[in-house]
């Protein structure tokens, strides 16, 4: 009988997703201090979970919808079924990871004080839900009467914890830990070479939907009419016809290049001269970890939340309209800026200098995330 503490993991599903990763790189260290039960809604799962873990899904033949009334109606099932679980197994501390499970987390709180229960937050929120009213006024409505029952919270972004308490009436004590960055065994490790060539290779890493915004690096690729300038786009998603039609009405086909779904994204990282984010939104983009992690040299746009934390360490900038600034470990540009973007991978690629002393920051910038450091953090959160 083992005497560790027994916490439980709440989630959607273990697909492909940044909160899922996360999770999935906290599990093989928190066996080593806890029994660890990890409950999702949906059977999904596209990350490696320890033997150790206790996987239980709660509605195994349903079909994961984006939904948010879909995953409403069915809150009363999965909330009878995780409370059942929790109680059968004695768990002592529950943590939940996004506004569904979170909830769950919540009223298994009001039902069980004792129950010590610790909420995540993954996204900000105010632009997450900026084009979806409907969310919008549920967010609003829940956040306060659910979330401040709870006995923390932590986000992986200061700004997200300020939209709760700015804007959703969150009150109780909220905590940052940033996103680990699992570090590749010494002899996979591959570092971008910085040396002058004929191509100047551009990429980007993310679904391909609203929020992500790779149209933008089209149209600033449009504006630098460059022969030699590629990009190479990986993921998919619902926009991967539209941004192909994009492409070829630019008569840009033989510069962007569309890769899909890829397991070996360090590897592409690795082959090229600098990486772009162009997102409107993020919670905290694990992809510029990856990045940085390789010395690539980074532009992004300074969108809410974690640009500027990772490329500034949070000091804040003023950017003029059509313009770019120089940060301590990459370039930022206002979000959806198309001519900063060009005059920015413009700037970069005429200035071999520059981008040996991004590659040489980048570095050492993604040590700061690194597994060991981030779950001592979890690990203090969620025992003090």
């Amino acid at each position: 009988m083992s005497n560790k503490p027994k916490i439980s993991i709440i989630t959607i599903d273990m697909g492909t997703g940044g909160t899922e990763r996360v999770i999935s790189l906290l599990l093989p260290h928190l066996i080593k201090d806890f029994e660890v039960t990890l409950c999702i809604f949906y059977n999904y799962i596209d990350f490696d979970i320890p033997k150790e873990v206790e996987t239980v899904i709660l509605i195994p033949n349903q079909a994961k919808r984006k939904s948010l009334v879909f995953k409403l109606k069915n809150l009363a099932i999965l909330t009878s079924r995780y409370r059942k679980l929790v109680k059968s197994k004695n768990i002592e501390i529950s943590i939940s990871f996004l506004p569904i499970p979170n909830i769950i987390n919540s009223i298994l709180k009001k039902l069980n004080p004792s129950l010590k229960t610790i909420l995540s937050e993954r996204c900000y929120s105010s632009e997450m839900y900026r084009n979806t009213p409907q969310s919008m006024r549920l967010a609003k409505l829940c956040f306060p009467i659910f979330y401040n029952l709870n006995d923390k919270l932590f986000s992986n972004s200061v700004y997200i914890n300020k939209d709760l308490q700015d804007n959703f009436g969150v009150k109780l004590p909220l905590s940052v830990i940033y996103n680990p960055l699992n570090a590749l065994p010494q002899n996979q490790i591959v570092e971008t070479d910085i040396i002058e060539k004929e191509n100047f290779n551009l990429i980007t890493v993310g679904a391909l939907y609203e929020p992500k915004n790779q149209e933008l690096i089209i149209r600033a690729i449009y504006l630098l009419k460059a022969p030699n300038l590629h990009l190479t786009l990986l993921g998919s998603g619902p926009l991967e016809q539209e941004l192909k039609k994009e492409s070829k009405t630019l008569k840009l086909t033989e510069n962007v290049h569309f890769k899909g779904k890829v397991s070996n994204v360090t590897e592409y990282l690795s082959k090229s001269d600098c990486f772009i984010l162009s997102s409107n939104t993020e919670g905290f983009p694990n992809v510029i970890l990856e990045a940085l992690a390789v010395g690539l040299p980074v532009i992004s746009t300074n969108c809410m939340s974690g640009p500027i934390e990772l490329l500034n360490e949070n000091q804040p900038v003023s950017i003029n309209k059509g313009e770019f600034i120089c940060a301590k470990y990459g370039i930022l540009i206002n979000p959806n800026d198309e001519i900063a973007l060009s005059k920015a991978i413009n700037h970069l690629r005429s200035d071999l200098n520059l981008r040996r002393a991004y590659s040489n920051k980048s570095k050492i910038r993604a040590q700061d995330f690194a597994l060991p450091k981030i779950y001592n953090e979890f690990k203090t959160l969620i025992t003090t």
